[in-house]
């Protein structure tokens, strides 16, 4: 397996700097490049593929738990994930449903009298999306402090990088099917 984080000259860690990943992709993606001496296009796409890897914080802890050889686990929805969850599903059935119903709407004045409910769907896809985002921003945020506990050699923090990382996979998800939702109502 290819270290990321050696690739691009950064150090382990569960938060990274956007703008030092930034700045040592393009050095990396620099000097990888077939048509800079020495460079080749193999080398070229394991610095991309690193790069993604570590601009996306879901990724990039996967990546971080593989590199320490943690066992996988089963992580459990726990119940501020479940409540975001439970609210998703039955708004995404309404849309599906109201979707459904635009699409055999037959005539203009009948696509027009579901416009209050499509607008109706579009507001509680944005408040949800607005909560996804912050439940997001807040374990970004914790990510530093899970940097200090892994340097301390500390293996409890293994098990709730796993955590961080299942969490952040389930919002990352759920915020794309918000956005797909509230295209789909356009």
């Amino acid at each position: 397996m290819t270290n990321a984080f050696a690739l691009l000259g950064l150090p382990r860690a569960a938060a990274l700097d956007p703008e030092a990943l930034q700045q040592a992709w393009l050095a990396a993606s620099r000097a990888a490049h077939p048509d800079q001496p020495g460079g080749d296009a193999a080398h070229a796409a394991e610095v991309n593929a690193a790069h993604e890897t570590l601009q996306s914080p879901e990724k990039r802890l996967k990546h971080l738990l593989e590199l320490h050889q943690a066992p996988w686990r089963a992580v459990p929805i726990d119940d501020s994930m479940m409540a975001i969850f439970s609210q998703l599903g039955p708004l995404l059935q309404n849309v599906a449903a109201s979707l459904k119903r635009r699409q055999s709407a037959a005539s203009a004045l009948a696509k027009a009298l579901l416009a209050p409910e499509e607008m109706r769907l579009r507001e509680q896809l944005e408040e949800l999306g607005t909560q996804l985002e912050a439940q997001r921003s807040a374990l970004l945020a914790e990510l530093p402090a899970l940097d200090s506990r892994l340097g301390s050699g500390d293996t409890a923090i293994l098990i709730e990088l796993q955590t961080m990382q299942a969490k952040l996979a389930y919002l990352a998800k759920w915020q794309t099917q918000v956005r797909e939702s509230l295209l789909s109502l356009m």
